[in-house]
């Protein structure tokens, strides 16, 4: 029997949960570029079956980390946005009710002719109970993420993508989810993965998170990168970049950082502006340049305004 290239090279290609530098390897393949601590929580994650708790500032790579987990696991990836006001109906299930009106109507002289020979109104609502069961039951079930990552036979990978934005009421809600990987529906009963998803939740910490979540995850705090480790991200995310225009356009970046600015530059601001000054044919940062692309990586003018007379010497800066 031959085997093909592919499904050679697939056999031959290391698992990448058998350790932390594997996952590393790993997440770079699929072009996530993970410091050991990042690797090490995952690593964590997967192995123990626990949520990760993924904290950090805008743009630092928090969801980036869950697609890029998924696209190496080869798990389908399934995604819950959250927001004030997000409940149960949205993240769970609800019923179909448009479907239930009409199936409905068109049952209703057959549910007249069930009840015409009901000789008590006991018997005739006892028969209308039995009918209407029929339609709180799965076909009429429109899940919603949550409970279509806890159907995913196969497992998933299931981002729960800033958590911090939702009410505490649904934080609380969370938290069978989270512990036992079910969920309770009243008219069906419980509902358990047979697969546990691996579960991310991002927070950009607008507010505090309760206790009873926290106890239920890992936590991962993702700070700012390092020049070292944001030359590598940059390498990764614009090939073709030049290793001096990378070192250049970091250096001035970690410069920004160091500034009382409203909002400093994250690294997805970082790759916007490396890929933008390749799109403008950089080969070096000049000041006329940087002036005219500032605002990929600023995102208030008033932090503009307070960069502008210092680029030439930021430009000029060496990185510490």
């Amino acid at each position: 029997m031959t085997i093909s290239a592919s499904a050679a090279l697939e056999a031959a290609r290391p698992d990448p949960l058998v350790s932390v530098d594997a996952l590393i390897e790993g997440l770079a393949s699929v072009g996530y570029i993970a410091s050991r601590r990042i690797a090490t929580a995952l690593y964590m994650a997967v192995n123990l079956q626990k949520p990760i708790l993924v904290e950090g500032s805008a743009g630092v790579g928090k969801t980036e980390l869950a697609l890029s987990t998924a696209a190496l696991l080869g798990l389908p990836l399934i995604r819950m946005q959250c927001y004030e006001g997000l409940d149960e109906s949205k993240a769970l299930y609800e019923w179909k009710y448009g479907k239930q009106l009409l199936y409905t109507q068109i049952l209703k002289d057959r549910m007249g002719e069930a009840l015409a020979d009901a000789s008590t109104m006991d018997e005739a609502m006892e028969r209308l109970h039995g009918m209407g069961d029929l339609f709180f039951s799965e076909p009429f079930l429109e899940p919603r993420p949550l409970m279509k990552a806890l159907r995913e036979d196969g497992g998933c990978v299931l981002l729960i993508d800033e958590i911090d934005k939702s009410d505490e009421a649904f934080e609380a809600f969370l938290l069978e989810v989270l512990s036992a990987y079910q969920v309770s529906i009243p008219e069906i009963g419980s509902i358990k993965a047979k697969t546990p998803p691996l579960v991310f939740l991002t927070s950009n910490n607008v507010r505090d998170l309760g206790d009873a979540l926290k106890r239920r995850c890992l936590h991962l705090h993702i700070p700012l990168p390092e020049a070292s480790l944001e030359e590598k991200i940059v390498a990764s995310r614009v090939p073709g970049i030049e290793a001096t225009l990378t070192r250049e356009l970091v250096a001035f970046v970690q410069s920004l950082r160091t500034l009382d600015l409203r909002k400093s530059p994250s690294i997805s601001e970082t790759v916007d502006w490396a890929r933008a000054l390749i799109l403008l044919h950089a080969d070096s940062l000049q000041p006329e340049l940087v002036r005219d692309t500032l605002n990929v990586i600023l995102k208030f003018e008033q932090d503009i305004a307070a960069v502008e007379p210092q680029i030439v010497e930021l430009i000029r800066k060496p990185l510490a």
